[in-house]
């Protein structure tokens, strides 16, 4: 399970650390698209207001996962049972959220999709429902992969939860 628990949260950091580096992107390309007058500048909005995500989400998901890796290793060496016994209800949080946030994802991609359509005679926002396009297909896209992995570390942790039994 210690195995489990460093390709877990491994991977798990090296995702904030892409959502981090896409924020950044996303904020660079933000000023560039406003500093430069392009006629594009009205997909800085959403690009900028969605990077802000990336980069609370990441950066809390990044400096955090070595303390909690480290503790659940000490947990699990400790008290098997009480790890399981935490780690289960956390993580399944950690699912009922990626659910959430898929829906939210879909609905702002779906804005975004609709926007396209209707304001194409309108620059500006044509221009911002391309952002929310780009943006919320790339935060569905990782949360697909993050959620995947979550359920994959679950399902080891169900396995140690058997074997204890």
């Amino acid at each position: 399970m210690h195995v489990a628990i460093i390709r877990y949260f491994t991977a798990e950091k090296r995702e904030s650390l892409l959502f981090m580096l896409v924020g950044m992107a996303a904020v660079a390309a933000a000023v560039f698209l406003w500093r430069t007058g392009s006629p594009y500048r009205g997909m800085g909005y959403p690009l900028a207001a969605i990077a802000l995500i990336q980069l609370v989400v990441g950066g809390t998901v990044y400096f955090r996962t070595d303390a909690q890796k480290l503790a659940l290793h000490k947990q699990l060496a400790v008290e098997p049972r009480g790890y399981v016994a935490a780690e289960t209800p956390r993580m399944e949080r950690v699912q009922k959220s990626f659910a959430l946030y898929r829906w939210i994802e879909i609905a702002l991609l779906a804005l975004g999709v609709l926007g396209f359509f209707l304001f194409r005679d309108r620059q500006t926002l044509w221009a911002a429902a391309i952002g929310l396009m780009v943006q919320s297909a790339l935060m569905l896209g990782m949360d697909f992969v993050a959620e995947r992995r979550a359920e994959i570390y679950v399902e080891q942790i169900r396995r140690l939860a058997d074997a204890l039994d």
